[in-house]
């Protein structure tokens, strides 16, 4: 096991953890906690024996194999599967050790040499390496492709898939879902739950630690604590503790009163019921959570845009793709206002070529692409942080953005982005990949767009800052099209989930646990050998016709569904109107002293009567409202 005995350690002169004592069992699979500069990188370095302790003990069992992904992956000719075998240190020793026997006709040794091969193996090891690169999203081309060809984010998967080839004791992962979309996630994260070594991760995808991880060691204030449990469990643990701080209780209530004050006010207006439901799904996380987060820096929200068309943009029969290279074709897509749209698909199937077709970076190469009046579009992607200016400071970057805008103004908006004192005004080239994200989207965010497009917006960032996208994402009142792997914020942000898949877009009938179980039927699928069928084109042709007919016939059938449910709201929202203002009649003439005075008894409770009669009546059809509104939604 891993030990710690009053363990300190520092970096740059910087006390970041003093006087630790646990102990770590084998086959623990520990998640790895903290705000940014907390020393969890740090204390990987000293596992790896790359920084010292300052005082106190670390033991590792001396016989122990650790694997951890490498920083940089230099610009080599050698072929992918090739670079992850290297991986496996012993494999690589034992394949020359055999060469050279060979060689030398050394037949006991070679003899030896294949035993030892057996034995951790390697006979099967270009397999195991193949393997590790199709779940991370590599095709057989790519296994023979130079390293020096890939781009900075395929060779980060590279770096991982030769990490997880060592038949490692300790496995340290530091962010690994950063560049690998959701398919690749879910396989890491099932490959993972059946690694047999002991393993100490860092992560900020909190759905991701819930499904691979067993306990938390969270660093704060210079200690180091373990808790038992997933790390919805650990925040729920530290939220407890963190709600017997009164100060930080009553700021999570002021945050829950806003959401309800919301909900109350909005919940029986039609055009506002998505974002009303919204706000009672944050509210419901914030309600079970929300302390373990009140000390976070990060404190935003969307600012509100002046205005939004609806529609606001529209896709008809449109076409994807690069030069004469086609995507996406037929893509039939209706923006509007409070929508939040999640796209799913394997890796390579154009979610990304739909975000930039959407945005206007991509004109269509068929079709129409059409934009309502007044449309203001909000688009993050990853290689917009390029974009930045290195020599600039946050606080630059906004003056340029807003020149008209008071300083002080623009430094309290960007404080709660975390750019604080003089971090708002140092140059951002230094920044490391979460604060150029921040930055990018606290410009994205002052700009007041109307339609919001992110393209992974969460790589790089920390837990506290996806939390507070979460939240800020749940208030947002204009549309939303989201591309990302955290299955937590496509769980709390999107109401209408995509799939991008063969070229086209559809709606996925299902949610997120679906979504897994058909990317394991479409892996089977392509492991299983292609084999030859005959095809019979008049059958062809009239499966297709009938399956036109079937569609049509089906959403006629849905038409007749929706259409005596819209009446029906119709008719509850005019009751309601009526039965509010009948009632704000009566709530004014019996608030008067002189209504009681008199000697109309018998008048006096029959005011009375119906006022308690339209409070009931008015409850039971603001719910019977949002029941409605649910069978639209769950129609749509």
């Amino acid at each position: 096991m891993i030990v710690l005995r009053n363990l300190s350690f520092a970096r740059a002169a910087k006390t970041l953890v003093d006087n630790a004592s646990l102990q770590l069992g084998p086959g623990w699979k520990i998640g790895l906690t903290g705000g940014n500069g907390c020393g969890k990188s740090s204390f990987f370095a000293l596992l790896t024996g790359a920084l010292h302790a300052e005082k106190g003990d670390l033991d590792v069992p001396p016989s122990w194999v650790i694997g951890h992904v490498a920083q940089e992956t230099p610009a080599l000719p050698d072929p992918a599967l090739e670079f992850v075998l290297d991986g496996d240190a012993e494999l690589r020793e034992v394949e020359r050790a055999l060469a050279a026997a060979e060689a030398a006709h050394e037949g006991e040794k070679i003899g030896a040499l294949h035993a030892r091969l057996s034995e951790i193996d390697g006979y099967a090891a270009k397999a195991r390496a193949a393997e590790l690169l199709h779940g991370l999203g590599f095709s057989d081309a790519d296994l023979a492709r130079p390293v020096a060809e890939f781009s900075g984010g395929w060779r980060v998967r590279l770096n991982l898939a030769r990490a997880l080839m060592c038949r490692s004791d300790l496995l340290l992962l530091d962010e690994p879902t950063n560049h690998l979309d959701l398919d690749a996630v879910l396989w890491l994260e099932g490959w993972l739950r059946a690694y047999r070594g002991t393993l100490l991760m860092i992560s900020h995808d909190r759905d991701f630690l819930d499904a691979v991880v067993g306990h938390i060691l969270h660093i704060e204030q210079g200690g180091m604590k373990l808790y038992s449990g997933h790390y919805s469990a650990f925040e729920r643990q530290r939220a407890a503790q963190l709600a017997l701080q009164q100060a930080m209780f009553e700021k999570q209530q002021r945050e829950i009163a806003h959401l309800h004050r919301f909900i109350d006010r909005f919940r029986a207006k039609a055009t506002k019921a998505r974002q009303a439901q919204s706000r009672m799904k944050a509210l419901e996380r914030m309600e079970e959570v929300a302390a373990a987060h009140v000390d976070t820096p990060f404190t935003f929200r969307f600012r509100e845009p002046a205005a939004a068309p609806d529609p606001l943009l529209v896709l008809h029969e449109a076409q994807a793709g690069y030069g004469e290279r086609t995507i996406l074709t037929g893509v039939e897509l209706t923006l509007r206002p409070g929508e939040r749209i999640a796209l799913l698909g394997r890796n390579g199937a154009g979610k990304s070529t739909l975000v930039k077709l959407l945005a206007g970076e991509l004109s269509p190469l068929a079709g129409r692409r059409t934009e309502g009046k007044g449309l203001s579009i909000g688009y993050f992607a990853q290689h917009q942080l390029e974009h930045l200016r290195p020599d600039e400071s946050p606080l630059q970057h906004m003056l340029r953005l807003d020149p008209q805008t008071r300083e002080q103004e623009l430094r309290d908006y960007l404080g709660g982005f975390d750019f604080r004192g003089d971090m708002a005004t140092a140059p951002c080239g230094a920044f490391s990949g979460g604060e150029k994200s921040r930055l990018a989207l606290a410009l994205l965010i002052w700009k007041k767009p109307n339609l919001l497009l992110l393209d992974e917006p969460t790589n790089h960032l920390d837990l506290e800052m996806r939390e507070a996208l979460t939240l800020a994402l749940n208030e947002y009142e204009g549309g939303v099209v989201l591309v990302s792997h955290d299955r937590h914020l496509l769980r709390t942000t999107a109401d209408t989930l995509l799939l991008v898949a063969d070229g086209r877009v559809a709606p996925f009938d299902g949610d997120l646990d679906d979504y897994a179980g058909w990317l394991a039927k479409e892996r089977e699928a392509a492991k299983a050998p292609a084999t030859p069928v005959a095809v019979d084109r008049a059958a062809d042709k009239a499966a297709r016709i009938a399956a036109r007919e079937q569609a049509a016939a089906d959403r006629q059938a849905l038409l007749a569904r929706r259409r005596p449910l819209l009446k029906e709201s119709e008719k509850l929202e005019k009751d309601i109107a009526a039965w509010q203002a009948e009632k704000a009649t009566l709530d004014a003439a019996l608030a008067d002293p002189a209504a009681y005075a008199g000697g109309d008894r018998a008048g006096l409770e029959a005011k009375l009567r119906r006022q308690a009669e339209l409070a009931a009546a008015i409850d039971a059809a603001e719910e019977r409202w949002l029941e409605v509104h649910g069978e639209l939604e769950s129609l749509a």
